[in-house]
């Protein structure tokens, strides 16, 4: 019973420390948006229903990530809200359907993932972003019946520098915090 239980844990470490690719979870996956208004509130929103692929590998601390932002599933609770940050004044979505993250590094302190280094590509210009981890793990999913990778990012991001000025010459910020939580089950 004993070589059973060893056997088994060995089997879990190695799975676990291998290389594979994830697809991402799209029920478990969003990003989110704030922006302050004026120093009075803060307008927020979130894209949701994200598409794309994790790749990782503990042992090698490496991994990469893509993933789709399509902005026909922007949501802000307000359908005003949400028709206006579509238009061209800021998203553009018609022109530009989906913003896209595509990572270029993954940054490690010891065996734990601190960020992770790429490019976003928004209103069709491309910047080098730098995703903070708050949090990174990876389980057995109960539900999914496989191995789920993932964690929570932030950043703040300037965004004019995408093209999105829409009230910067009166005053309004150009600073975004997005929050992104990635969760992708082994393929």
């Amino acid at each position: 019973m004993k070589r059973i239980l060893l056997a088994s844990i060995i089997a879990l470490s190695a799975a676990t420390a291998s290389a594979a690719s994830y697809k991402i979870d799209s029920a478990h996956t969003n990003a989110r948006f704030e922006i302050d208004h004026f120093g009075t509130s803060s307008n927020v929103g979130g894209i949701y229903g994200l598409e794309g692929k994790l790749d990782f590998d503990l042992a090698k601390r490496t991994g990469s990530i893509d993933v789709k932002l399509p902005l026909a599933n922007l949501q802000t609770g307000s359908q005003h809200f949400t028709d206006h940050l579509k238009s061209a004044d800021l998203f553009n979505a018609e022109k530009f359907p989906e913003m896209r993250f595509q990572s270029t590094k993954f940054v490690f302190s010891g065996k734990k993932v601190k960020a992770v280094q790429g490019k976003l590509t928004l209103l069709g210009k491309t910047h080098p972003v730098t995703l903070t981890a708050t949090k990174f793990n990876c389980y057995q999913s109960p539900m999914l019946k496989t191995q789920v990778c993932g964690g929570d990012f932030t950043t703040t991001i300037d965004r004019s520098k995408w093209g999105m000025n829409y009230l910067v010459d009166v005053g309004m910020t150009k600073k975004v915090k997005l929050n992104i939580q990635i969760e992708a089950g082994k393929e």
